[in-house]
């Protein structure tokens, strides 16, 4: 158990797990808060405005054109001869869960050669969080899918763990609101670049946690249980002190306004 970030692990795994627990929150989480409480999910069934849209080859080349003339790196999109197109699209890595990379660690194997004892690869694992505001630039094509983009993402950090655990959202500003929308696996997250333009507030895409529905409690034992419910106690708890921490800034801004 970490004293910093609650972590909790198997004593048998407390070797392999490596942390960077840089102490307790500061008042400076409040940002994160406040988009937390402002987000809204929305149904991955539900296409956004842009997926609605459908462009001929003209309008292809055209809003490739005014994509390019609006951005001011050198992340610019590309036109193909077989009417395809090229693009950097920017994920916000945004896991609340650590991730798992390979740690491959040589040992003496018990079979003797005849030049003594061999050494094999033993196949070990080692979490940890990725850093706070993590983001990473991919080069994808106009028919790269969702799915293929979560895995590039995963090799990227070289994460073992199964893309199913993961989703790619499709984030929004509207009217002091922020939505955020599951994207569906065979879309096209380069499309969707092209038709909102290159603005962030419009439309950016985030890497998060895929919930999927219920857990067979059943299938777990009585320790793995006992270790969950302290888990969850201690994310409830954490939970409170963030709703205290928001009402409090709050009331101070209310009181500051009388």
């Amino acid at each position: 158990l970490s004293p910093d970030c609650s972590f909790t692990c198997h004593y048998r795994c407390r070797a392999l797990v490596r942390l960077d627990c840089s102490g307790p929150p500061s008042a400076s989480d409040g940002d994160d808060d406040t988009e937390q409480a402002l987000e809204k999910d929305t149904n991955v069934d539900e296409p956004s405005e842009w997926d609605k849209a459908e462009l001929d080859q003209a309008q292809v080349e055209q809003r490739i054109k005014e994509y390019n003339s609006q951005i001011n790196s050198n992340l610019f999109m590309s036109l193909n001869k077989d009417g395809s197109y090229t693009g950097f699209i920017k994920v916000h890595l945004k896991l609340v869960r650590p991730v798992s990379v390979p740690a491959t660690k040589r040992v003496p194997s018990l079979q003797a050669g005849r030049s003594g004892l061999r050494t094999q690869g033993v196949k070990r694992r080692m979490s940890f969080y990725l850093p706070k505001g993590t983001v990473k630039h991919l080069h994808i094509l106009s028919h790269t899918r969702a799915s293929e983009v979560i895995d590039a993402l995963l090799r990227k950090f070289t994460v073992i763990d199964n893309p199913r655990k993961f989703a790619l959202f499709e984030r929004s500003e509207k009217d002091e609101q922020v939505y955020l929308r599951k994207l569906a696996d065979e879309e096209q997250p380069l499309r969707l670049r092209l038709l909102a333009g290159p603005n962030e507030k419009v439309l950016s895409f985030v890497l998060k946690e895929n919930e999927t529905g219920e857990v067979n409690w059943d299938a777990f034992t009585l320790p793995e249980l006992h270790n969950f419910l302290r888990i969850l106690q201690r994310e409830e708890e954490e939970h409170v002190r963030r709703l205290r921490h928001r009402y409090a800034r709050c009331r101070q801004k209310m009181q500051e306004a009388l």
